[in-house]
């Protein structure tokens, strides 16, 4: 069986009609060099026959510039892998009949897309057909960005990405209308009235600054800092919750008198992720009504970054708010793409396109009594997209579109240099994430579609991408994010 190098959605539905016998179809998706092993395109074929799935890919070797073959596994696709960037490798074994059945009202529409239309093509071949992923290495791939992960992270926040970022934020914007999993245009505004908030609910502050911390000796005292300095005209607090460090980060939170600094320490067995730090912070009796990410490694922008998100609570009755952040190194220099400000967020569709991207920005703020009500998963990645996601299922998410947040990139940064069998694991979590909105989501449409005015206040307006009122917008993109300076 040959190797067809896909294009466009076009030219593999030429390349199928010129040999109407096969049933399967071998399709490269990169221009880097491969070579299939021996015997791997009839295994390929034989799990497709079994298991009759729409597209099968593989594990593979990367093959260094030393010539060094290198393991690369890959991670398993489910309903929630609906990132534009998703890694299938270099080569996919599809079912010709279904990329038919999927592709039969494409045109050149489809294939003046950036990727030729892989994306919606993949995306309609999912929809009610399954991939299988074969755990075995079945070709060799030649390897040519050398980065580390810590460096590939933020580069679809460049702005030179935005007319593709456009593009992909349509196509997924209609597979979201296709099968009833998009969000009503409007979210919900809050109430800021104190008198409705519960009995047990009496806060000691109006803000609390939350950052968890574990072994952070060099950037503790910096961000503990840059919180206290904050000038506001209302109270708040600093919690740190220090989990268990060892290396002299707990001697100087110690040593700092401020008596606006709370400290909190779980117990060893207690097991906390990031997330469960977050959790400890929010549930605590010293936690404020409004709480603010600050990452123990990051420092705010100003003295009057707290002031700035108080008044967008305010203004905007949104149950979180998100800033906007400058990318540096250690010492504050801006390193590329500089400020990453999520412009590719819209009150329209911002709330479906998370769904797409892995990351909301940064600072993050929380409305701590619906933050109380659903709270973080105690782990140390994606614990604030999951709540981001939770959230904007049904609330109004308020942003503010200048810097005010200094996301310094260093060798101490945990996402630094990840093994591939890591990020696939950072991957897949996501993933299972996004599955699990994705469901509610369909679930709570198909609820109001037995309410027949309130299934109208949805789709009214339809996609706003199928009716016009977006396709002039010029879009930034959106971004990745590490472990412990999480960025969702």
């Amino acid at each position: 069986m040959k190797i067809y190098r896909f294009t466009t959605v076009e030219a593999l539905r030429d390349e199928i009609f010129r040999t109407p016998l096969e049933q399967y179809i071998l399709v490269q998706l990169t221009d880097r060099k491969i070579e299939m092993l021996p015997h791997s395109v009839r295994r390929l074929r034989q799990v497709a026959e079994s298991t009759d799935v729409s597209m099968v890919y593989s594990w593979f070797y990367d093959i260094m510039p030393d010539g060094s073959a290198v393991p690369h596994p890959l991670s398993h696709y489910s309903p929630g892998s609906l990132r534009d960037d998703f890694d299938f490798g270099g080569v996919v074994l599809l079912n010709a009949a279904d990329v038919l059945a999927a592709s039969e009202d494409f045109g050149e529409e489809e294939s003046r897309y950036a990727d030729g239309g892989w994306y919606v093509l993949r995306l309609r071949m999912s929809q009610g057909r399954y991939f299988s992923m074969l755990s075995e290495y079945l070709y060799r791939m030649e390897k040519t960005d050398l980065r580390k992960s810590g460096e590939k992270q933020h580069d679809y926040v460049n702005p030179r990405s935005s007319d593709y970022q456009l593009q992909m934020e349509e196509i997924l914007t209609n597979h979201l209308y296709e099968i009833n999993a998009m969000v009503r245009p409007q979210g919900q505004r809050i109430s800021m009235d104190a008198t409705e908030v519960k009995d047990n609910e009496i806060f000691p502050v109006d803000m609390s600054v939350i950052i968890p911390v574990r072994n952070r000796v060099r950037t503790i005292g910096d961000a503990v800092q840059s919180a206290l300095s904050q000038k506001t005209n209302f109270t708040y607090n600093v919690i740190v919750v220090d989990n268990g460090s060892t290396d002299g980060t707990s001697e100087i939170l110690d040593s700092i008198t401020d008596g606006r600094l709370v400290v909190l320490r779980p117990r060893p067995e207690d097991m906390l992720g990031i997330g469960g730090c977050w959790n400890m912070a929010v549930m605590s009796e010293q936690c404020g009504r409004f709480c603010v990410q600050l990452d123990s490694d990051d420092i705010y922008s100003g003295n009057h970054v707290l002031e700035m998100i108080y008044r967008k609570f305010y203004e905007e009755s949104c149950v979180m708010v998100v800033g906007s952040y400058f990318l540096s190194d250690f010492q504050l220099n801006p390193i590329p793409p500089g400020l990453i400000d999520h412009s590719e967020w819209t009150e329209e569709n911002g709330r479906n396109n998370l769904l797409r991207v892995n990351g909301i920005g940064a600072p993050r703020a929380f409305y701590t009594p619906k933050l109380r009500e659903i709270l973080f998963p105690n782990v140390s990645y994606g614990e604030d997209y999951a709540v981001a996601l939770r959230l904007s299922r049904d609330y109004h998410i308020g942003r503010i579109m200048d810097g005010v947040y200094y996301c310094r990139r260093w060798e101490g940064n945990s996402d630094a240099s990840l093994s591939q069998e890591k990020i696939n694991a950072h991957n897949e979590y996501k993933d299972f994430l996004r599955t699990c909105e994705l469901i509610a989501r369909i679930q709570a449409n198909n609820e109001y579609a037995a309410d027949d005015e309130a299934f109208e206040d949805i789709f009214a307006r339809g996609n706003p991408f199928l009716n016009g009122e977006v396709d002039d917008r010029i879009f930034g993109s959106g971004e990745g994010e590490d472990e412990d300076d999480d960025e969702d």
